[in-house]
């Protein structure tokens, strides 16, 4: 018997084999189908119940089996799991557009919709209704037959174009090598790199050493490499990528997906492609977005531009440079940076040990939000490294299942993330609690010493634990606005709130003590750390809202004019310009977060969560960081509230008011 189709509490991880997923998830799906065609056949006249509920209902046995699949092919996987994700995503997205291609499905979803003035519904039902219609008209289920075919169209070129705009970004990183024999030539860089260069140069079969586009081999050369023509050979080659004169070139590329995004968004009624993705957002219109950015520019520029003088005249003192290029920034950042805060990380490891962290992680949340971890070994789990704990309240009630998978391996990918294996609901009167889980590739205990993290390692598991939380206190009756089911630009708030606690005395003493004389960390340790986090964010807060703007001009507004990248692109960046201008580069050919990720329109929100992360914890430092009356509102209104209502309506009920930036521009020393 397929175990994926049993009924199960918590994922039988143990039973499962690789030959059982192809064969639940064709299960799951036709599951489902059923599921979706006894809502339209239902012979009663479309009601919530019957519908919408039905609809939020549906699919819950292939969610099941599906997050689990794709939860190890992200966190144990190999090559047999993935040659069955190349073959199952095909079948997921043909089923997704069997649903939001419906009909008769959409007629019953409409026919609620049309009704819902009379209906008396509650906020979370209202937005539950309201998500579902959306998720139909934004696919195009209100258009004629004709414009569905050209939305169609449009959407197949649309997905072809970025993937051969990340093959061109992809051909142009690996074409480029700098290949360097004499020693001397490496002077700056430290010994880890030239090694690391030397293993690439040795798998290609050549001497010396090989440095690349790749971000490990080229983030530390334009860093440490004292050798300038070097240095600016490297990132000329970079701000090429996409934009030289042969087969790989992305400009048509960019213009083309522009365009069909306007073409797509005008079809569905909407004035331009910023405008269509912002409506689900808590940012809700470019305006808004062009405004916010504005705000942020007029308080950063000053400062961006003061500490921009400060390098070019300590680029002239130590090494008589009259021009600061884009290949020196980092170069001479780094050199100041170190002369002014000689901060080691080494020094501050042995007061992270992973055991402690995560002992004071839980203590937090225990202090913030009364939750208690208890440790069990009864849990199926997918490896070994994996660490399975009970959540209860203070009352001993039963809050979530949460894993922690802590150490890298084969088969697992770089990076940190949350997910989780089951959302929470309320279903015939049980309110079904959450399984959450949290990922993350931190240094393994050797026989001499444990798992000591870095300081940003530190703040990693704090932000993947602020997710965790978003995911564990739910406590909507809808799956579907349960937990992190929240808009785009709301979504990191959780996350980022709670990396303050790990540069706060009264938190680190909770848990950062020196792993063999159990010392707590010295105090000037940390106000190091602080210092350093805000250096240079004039120029970094600038380089950001550089990229939110570009990234507004290409997609809020009717670009068929447009008929040079380079030009269109200088004339975007004129307000936010520090460095000269380089002829033979453009960033648009090789910005992927917008071209090919999901970020268009959208890139402002790094900074948007920032704002919000920076404005809900000064609330916290105005009361106290541990203040019970100010966390209990942050749970209450953001935490366990998920998706029900708007965000902005969440954060104001938190916080008694809209964010401002001021407490970001104070955290980053720009105020």
């Amino acid at each position: 018997m397929n175990p994926l189709l049993q009924d199960f509490k918590t994922p039988p991880f143990s039973k499962i084999s690789n030959e059982d997923y192809k064969p639940a998830i064709k299960k799951g799906i036709e599951i489902a189908k059923a599921e979706i065609d006894e809502i339209i056949n239902n012979s009663e006249k479309p009601t919530f119940e019957n519908t919408t509920v039905a609809l939020d209902f549906s699919g819950e046995k292939l969610n099941k089996i599906t997050s689990i699949f794709f939860n190890l092919n992200s966190a144990e996987t190999n090559d047999e799991i993935q040659k069955i994700a190349q073959e199952v995503s095909p079948w997921l997205s043909e089923f997704g557009n069997d649903i939001t291609l419906n009909e008769d499905l959409f007629k019953r979803v409409k026919a609620v919709f049309n009704t819902k003035d009379s209906l008396d519904l509650t906020p979370e039902q209202t937005m539950l209704l309201d998500k579902q219609y959306k998720s139909f008209a934004r696919n195009g289920a209100n258009l004629s037959e004709e414009d569905k075919s050209k939305l169609r169209e449009i959407d197949a070129k649309l997905s072809k174009l970025s993937l051969k705009f990340g093959e061109n970004v992809l051909a142009e990183t690996n074409a480029f090598e700098m290949h360097l024999t004499d020693e001397k030539e490496l002077a700056g860089l430290p010994e880890s790199e030239k090694e690391a260069a030397k293993e690439v140069a040795k798998s290609k079969d050549k001497e010396g050493y090989i440095f690349t586009l790749d971000y490990p081999s080229y983030i530390p050369f334009l860093t440490y490499a004292d050798n300038r023509e070097l240095r600016k050979k490297m990132a000329i080659a970079a701000g090429k990528k996409g934009f030289q004169d042969n087969k790989f070139n992305n400009e048509k590329v960019v213009l083309e997906i522009v365009n069909l995004r306007h073409k797509r968004a005008n079809l569905l009624s909407y004035k331009t492609h910023a405008h269509f993705v912002l409506e689900e957002r808590m940012a809700e219109t470019p305006e808004k977005v062009i405004e916010f950015s504005n705000n942020l520019l007029d308080k950063a520029k000053p400062a961006a531009l003061k500490e921009f003088k400060n390098l070019e005249n300590y680029a002239k003192k130590l090494d008589g440079i009259e021009q600061l290029e884009k290949w020196d920034g980092a170069y001479y950042s780094e050199k100041l940076k170190k002369e002014l805060f000689d901060l080691d990380q080494e020094l501050l490891k042995p007061y992270f040990k992973l055991e402690n962290v995560i002992a004071g992680v839980f203590e937090i949340a225990s202090k913030l939000f009364d939750l208690q971890f208890e440790e069990v070994s009864n849990i199926d789990k997918y490896h070994e490294d994996v660490k399975t704990y009970n959540v209860t309240d203070i009352n001993g009630n039963f809050v979530s299942v949460f894993y922690a998978d802590f150490h890298p391996r084969k088969g697992k990918r770089n990076g940190a993330w949350m997910t989780s294996y089951k959302s929470q609901q309320i279903k015939n009167g049980i309110n079904e609690r959450p399984q959450v889980s949290i990922v993350c590739n931190f240094t393994k205990p050797t026989e001499t010493k444990p798992s000591l993290l870095t300081f940003n390692e530190v703040t990693t598991l704090f932000h993947e634990f602020g997710h965790a939380l978003h995911g564990m206190l739910a406590n909507t009756t809808y799956n579907s606005l349960s937990g992190t089911s929240v808009s785009w630009d709301f979504v990191e708030l959780p996350s980022q709130v709670l990396e303050n606690w790990c540069f706060e005395k009264e938190a680190l003493e909770l848990f950062a003590k020196h792993y063999e004389t159990g010392e707590v960390i010295p105090m000037k340790y940390v106000e190091k750390i602080k210092e350093s986090a805000s250096f240079h964010e004039g120029m970094q807060t600038l380089r950001q809202l550089s990229f939110g703007l570009l990234d507004m001009q290409w997609h809020g507004q009717d670009p068929s004019a447009i008929k040079s990248v380079k030009e269109f692109e200088n004339n975007a960046f004129a307000e936010t310009k520090l460095y000269p201008d380089v002829a033979e580069n453009v960033m648009s050919t090789a910005f992927s977060h917008i071209f090919q990720g999901g970020y268009s329109a959208g890139y402002y929100s790094y900074k948007w969560a920032e704002v919000l992360d920076a404005d809900a914890f000064e609330y916290f430092l105005e009361e106290g960081i541990f203040n019970k009356e100010v966390a209990t509102k942050f749970k209450e209104n953001v935490l366990s509230k998920g998706g029900t209502e708007k965000p902005m309506v969440l954060y104001k009920r938190f916080r008694g008011k809209e964010p401002k930036p001021d407490a970001l521009l104070k955290r980053a020393g720009l105020i």
